[in-house]
């Protein structure tokens, strides 16, 4: 069967750059005065920065890839960058993240093809877990079209992102609600131009480059974190997120990221963010304003697209009016 055409994959490779929460309704009783509904959420404080060179700026906005309904409306700090500038670069352009084809070659990328069965190269205990984690995410598996057999035949780190993406989505975040989607949406509504820093092919190749070692590990991290513990994780690295809250995001992801996965975290950060620099450079001497959205893992830390551009002497501030 074409797998690739069952299998909606786009969600996936989203999940993976994220490496990423709501009250209830309540009976009335009978007479009784409608409940006062509950205050608005302040929006999302913000991570993002402007860079500036004579007369032109780069914005730079650290991006959530899957968000809730609550996180919108966004800040009037990213409202007012919006109106600021005359494009908008993304990871990779939205037309072709919107794209079957890159569903499909994701698919491609993954499939083992050596005729073996995933769980050939998975220790037992390794199985045993994925097993039991398959058992009771089922439901939220079959609306995706996925079984057991299927997962089968992909390597371990297309497996890891189905685990971390069906975790995230199980605690009320959704991809269709990221940042990226959002931005990429108005942009299209106000007609301003979209392009990326990058290919999908590029940002797959990343993730199908990790060596045999590093997919175990990874689809064993993920394993561990799920349950209670998974979603303690998502709601502290959300909450982060939503405050701005750059020192937490960095040392809930990107730390543990460089720690347990060193190459890894060379390959999809350090090397992209290193790439990205003077593409970024090269906006300043380009007519009118840029907004480049990318996931906020991107922009912080020494590694971290904002401090390599301050390195080089330009003219960086973030942009936080709720931090003053």
């Amino acid at each position: 069967m074409r797998l690739s055409k069952r299998i909606p994959l786009k969600p996936l490779l989203l999940a993976a750059f994220a490496i990423a929460l709501v009250g209830g309704v309540h009976a009335e009783k009978p007479g009784a005065a409608p409940a006062a509904p509950p205050a608005a959420a302040a929006p999302p404080v913000p991570l993002l920065w402007k860079v500036s060179d004579g007369d032109s700026a780069v914005y730079l906005l650290g991006s959530f890839h899957l968000l809730k309904p609550g996180d919108y409306p966004l800040s009037a700090d990213v409202d007012a960058a919006f109106d600021d500038v005359e494009r908008l670069v993304f990871e990779i352009p939205p037309e072709e993240m919107n794209s079957p084809t890159l569903g499909m070659k994701m698919g491609q990328a993954a499939m083992r093809t050596d005729g073996t069965q995933l769980d050939s190269e998975l220790p037992a205990g390794t199985a045993a877990e994925l097993q039991a984690w398959l058992a009771s995410n089922a439901a939220s598996l079959q609306k995706m079209q996925l079984t057991p057999q299927v997962l089968q035949m992909f390597e371990p780190w297309f497996v890891a992102l189905m685990v971390t993406i069906t975790e995230m989505t199980n605690h009320g975040l959704d991809p269709a609600l990221g940042l990226d989607a959002h931005l990429a949406k108005r942009a299209a509504e106000a007609g301003k131009p979209t392009s990326g820093l990058e290919t999908g092919e590029q940002q797959i190749a990343f993730l199908d480059g990790m060596d045999r070692k590093e997919q175990l590990q990874f689809l064993q991290e993920s394993l561990k974190a799920t349950g209670d513990k998974g979603r303690e994780e998502i709601e502290t690295l959300h909450k982060a997120w939503r405050d701005g809250d750059a020192q937490g995001m960095w040392d809930g992801m990107a730390a543990k990221m460089r720690a347990q996965f060193p190459e890894l975290y060379r390959r999809i950060n350090v090397e992209r963010n290193d790439a990205w620099v003077p593409k970024v450079e090269a906006m300043l001497g380009e007519d009118g304003n840029a907004l480049v959205v990318v996931g906020a893992l991107h922009l912080l830390g020494e590694d971290g697209v904002v401090a390599k551009l301050e390195a080089k002497g330009l003219e960086v501030e973030r942009i936080c009016s709720a931090c003053r």
